[in-house]
């Protein structure tokens, strides 16, 4: 499949992933000392909702304005709000006609000590970067591959930080190379957070790579290091598009399982099409 950030920009698969994302960087702010965020395939940073490649699958209709339209317990409500609360800086006015992709969900999230690399290769997506972060003396954006980039800035100074890993799956082998670029990575950095992207689209896919990325996050430690965390708004079938998404989270904040659980199980109804969505988060052993 193709993934391109620009077609499916706010959709379900978004909504779930910046969750995600934000919870982790939140948690991170909880101690006083310095991270880095290395997003390896980093896209354009900001979406206009109204283009036409937006326009065209329309997806952002059934993630982000369900999501902002969504009733949510307190409880849950605290903990979305921070995600919510960077979707409308970027969307002032009432009408949602932007979408904050990773690098500014997470630029949003950082302190005065925090740092961001973003990666992106793709000339017209790079420039969108490189403007959305201009004169940004915490953010770095970098003309690099993200598979070349990802074992080339770890260990960051800081030691303590996030790895997100979100390829566009143009490639056949893509589920390889992301399995293949988290060890590598992981062998220089074991204590790092890392969360990677996939689209389940074939189960088999899925369940080697939650095997292969646990069995190196584990390392015969004996402890489940790694959090698996699916959604699917529908049914899979031969016809449809990306109705599943997944990410795997190694060395998880240890409140994540619990909040996700609790997140999820409110976006059921919102997010599904057709009837209720459904989710799973375990910790897998590989």
């Amino acid at each position: 499949m193709n993934y391109r950030h620009a077609f499916h920009a706010g959709n379900f698969a978004d909504v779930i992933k910046h969750i995600v994302l934000t919870r982790i960087l939140v948690y991170l702010q909880e101690k006083p000392a310095a991270f880095r965020v290395i997003d390896t395939h980093a896209g354009a940073g900001l979406y206009d909702l109204t283009s036409r490649e937006a326009e065209r699958g329309g997806e952002w209709r059934f993630g982000i304005a369900r999501m902002m339209q969504a009733r949510f317990s307190d409880a849950v409500m605290a903990l979305v709000a921070p995600y919510l609360d960077i979707v409308r800086a970027f969307n002032p006015t009432r009408d949602l006609t932007a979408y904050p992709g990773s690098p500014l969900v997470a630029r949003a999230l950082l302190r005065p000590q925090d740092r961001l690399v973003a990666c992106e290769l793709e000339p017209n997506a790079r420039r969108q970067l490189i403007d959305a972060l201009y004169n940004d003396t915490q953010a770095r954006v970098v003309d690099l591959d993200g598979w070349t980039a990802l074992p080339a800035f770890v260990p960051p100074n800081e030691r303590r930080g996030l790895v997100l890993i979100d390829p566009p799956f143009e490639q056949r082998d893509e589920f390889t190379r992301l399995a293949n670029g988290f060890s590598a990575a992981h062998a220089k950095w074991p204590t790092g957070i890392y969360m990677l992207w996939y689209p389940v689209k074939e189960r088999r896919a899925a369940e080697t790579l939650a095997d292969q990325v646990a069995w190196v996050a584990n390392a015969g430690s004996g402890e489940a290091k790694c959090l698996r965390v699916e959604f699917s708004v529908a049914p899979q079938t031969p016809e449809a598009g990306l109705v599943s998404t997944g990410l795997l989270i190694v060395n998880p904040p240890w409140t994540l399982a619990g909040e996700l659980r609790a997140i999820l199980h409110e976006l059921e109804k919102p997010l599904g099409q057709g009837g209720a969505g459904r989710f799973r988060v375990d910790a897998i052993r590989g």
